[in-house]
């Protein structure tokens, strides 16, 4: 019944190569990305944690033109357990580079939530930027996240 990989066109055996190549990688780089618990990541929340899943998930952002969502997650992160004395700078910074209307990397909030992180970036404390960063998590996970699933860098990446 099988005649042999000979008796095969060229071209044949150059695609099952090439198929067979990209499938080790693929598995490959999906064992590279599991979680502690032998998962891939399937949320978002999991994928914050994983170092080699936020760096692809970063890439993806950055493809998009749309990394300033994650890059003010984590800056809120690192705000979140700073000192209190250097809250006000940090505060002042992420101010600057997140929210402000002509900052440099803007992020999507609603006018209210902006208004009122205006008002208490004078006297910040540790829980400034909670609802901020919540609505920022809130749309990566319904928007971001999922188109990251079906992307290429995923596929890669896992």
């Amino acid at each position: 019944m099988c005649k042999g990989l000979s008796s095969l066109p060229s071209s044949c055996l150059e695609r099952a190569k090439d198929l067979r190549v990209k499938l080790s990688h693929l598995t490959e780089t999906h064992h590279k990305l599991k979680g502690q618990d032998g998962r891939v990541p399937h949320d978002l929340e999991t994928l914050l944690k994983n170092r080699s899943a936020l760096l692809a998930f970063r890439g993806f952002l950055r493809s998009e033109f749309s990394e300033e969502n994650l890059e003010f997650w984590l800056a809120c992160q690192e705000y979140r357990v700073s000192p209190s004395n250097v809250q006000k700078i940090k505060s002042s910074s992420i101010y600057n580079q997140f929210i402000n209307p002509d900052a440099p990397q803007e992020v999507n909030l609603d006018a209210e939530t902006r208004e009122a992180l205006l008002g208490v970036t004078d006297s910040p404390c540790a829980d400034t930027f909670d609802e901020a960063q919540q609505r920022i998590y809130n749309l990566m996970a319904k928007d971001s996240f999922p188109r990251f699933l079906r992307s290429n860098h995923a596929i890669k990446a896992y």
